[in-house]
């Protein structure tokens, strides 16, 4: 791993992304890192619901809650009160499975929650929910500063000499496995242009000419954009949605979309077991088919989401573009055989993690 960055700048913009997560969190909810003690009633309310997800959900569930506590009332005269906990996807997955007691879990990517159905907590087979269980879209994209002072095009612009590169841990991000799935499919995308086969050894040198200019590798994708923001790097690898929502904001980023990039599709399963254990699985169903709702699928996109439900999707097509050589997970055989490739103890991204 390449450590670039002068201790001194590296330890104020943590300090700096530390601050900003710490006043972000509510004071009703669980923040990063927190497990939120689950319950089945309490004093303000008839039903305590324990999310257990990823970090860059923490924005828009800002409304979707609310929303859906109004609807839950009107439909059942229940109240509703949420308890939240917002973590880098792999690390939520874990703790879920090592006892933290959500009902739902909201990840980045299929394999944290299979996760926690091999620890025996999701009992049914999410993947047969509709829209097979996923809840949103993205695509992975690059993210400069104000005017494209670099003029990043494409991939093989961050391995240029000078260009300071962040994205994610992929050991504790689901979105940074997401990144490096599109580097290195993007590298095997290349491979076939010039060479008429899918070359690993090409795409491995493809993300590892990448991988050199790397600032740090980040805990989460939130905490990545945190130090982006903070003036970190040149250029972030990161969901299309988390600089969507912060161009809305104001914020001055260019979204530079790659020729050949990977499609992002999050997921969110109740999980049974404490589900039944909180007398919770009636409002826990409710809440994740309500994800997947048109209402709920125009507040995601929104906040830069690409919808999966169809009537918000067809609108999505006037709002985002689809680069010519998008691919998703099947390019890379599926999520199985991706991980065993690039994320196994042998795999590519540790041999490029340790530079041979």
């Amino acid at each position: 791993m390449w450590m670039n960055l002068a201790p001194s700048r590296r330890i104020a913009a943590l300090i700096l992304a530390a601050a900003l997560l710490a006043l972000t969190a509510g004071c009703s909810k669980a923040g990063e890192g927190e497990r939120p003690k689950a319950q089945a009633t309490v004093q303000n309310g008839d039903v305590t619901l324990v999310i257990g997800a990823y970090s860059v959900v923490k924005d828009v569930f800002e409304e979707l809650l609310p929303l859906f506590q109004e609807k839950w009332l009107e439909q059942t005269g229940q109240r509703i009160v949420f308890q939240e906990s917002y973590e880098a996807s792999g690390t939520q997955a874990r703790s879920i499975a090592g006892g933290f007691e959500a009902d739902v879990a909201v990840l980045a990517m299929e394999g944290d929650l299979d996760k926690i159905a091999a620890a025996g907590l999701i009992t049914h087979n999410w993947k047969e929910q509709p829209f097979g269980g996923m809840i949103t879209n993205s695509i992975v994209v690059l993210g400069t500063r104000a005017g494209n002072p670099l003029q990043i095009s494409d991939w093989s612009d961050l391995s240029r000499k000078g260009v300071k590169v962040l994205y994610p841990n992929p050991k504790t991000s689901g979105g940074a496995q997401w990144d490096i799935n599109a580097i290195f499919g993007a590298g095997l995308k290349e491979s076939e242009r010039l060479h008429g086969v899918k070359d690993t050894e090409y795409a491995k040198q493809f993300l590892q000419a990448i991988h050199h200019n790397v600032e740090s590798l980040d805990k989460s994708g939130r905490a990545s954009m945190a130090a982006f923001e903070y003036g970190v790097g040149d250029v972030i690898v990161t969901y299309e949605n988390e600089l969507l929502a912060r161009i809305k904001q104001g914020v001055e980023y260019e979204i530079v979309i790659p020729n050949d990039t990977i499609l992002i599709q999050n997921p969110a399963a109740v999980v049974d077991v404490h589900a039944e254990k909180h007398g919770t699985r009636e409002a826990a169903e409710a809440f994740v088919s309500f994800l997947q709702s048109e209402e709920a699928q125009r507040l995601f996109m929104a906040y830069g989401f690409r919808p999966v439900e169809e009537a918000s999707a067809a609108e999505a097509e006037a709002k985002f573009s689809i680069p010519e050589g998008l691919f998703d997970i099947g390019y890379l055989g599926g999520w199985s055989e991706a991980k065993e490739l690039l994320y196994s103890k042998k795999g590519i991204w540790y041999q490029v993690l340790a530079g041979i």
